[in-house]
């Protein structure tokens, strides 16, 4: 798989406690919630931007690699394929 970037759009692959922006309160972050990418920590962890319909932030989290799947838009060009695996 590629490496994550700055602006690239990725989803949660699980829960996180996270911090309303505006209201200072604690909020809970969603298995398949979307943000954009503002900064990268060596790959191993994101500053994600959480923004509603409008494009207003309710939230900004650190999130380490783990916990997000970035989002494709393109197919993936397959290079070979072997029994059991298939390479990228």
């Amino acid at each position: 798989m590629e490496n994550i970037k700055e602006y690239d759009i990725v989803v949660l692959t699980q829960d996180i406690q996270a911090t309303h922006k505006q209201t200072h309160k604690p909020i809970l972050l969603r298995r398949g919630q979307v943000g954009t990418v503002l900064m990268d920590f060596e790959q191993k962890a994101f500053l994600i931007d959480f923004a509603d319909q409008d494009g207003v932030t309710y939230a900004m989290e650190t999130v380490d690699q783990e916990k997000l799947i970035p989002l494709l838009y393109q197919p993936c060009e397959v290079l070979a394929l072997r029994p059991g695996k298939i390479i990228f």
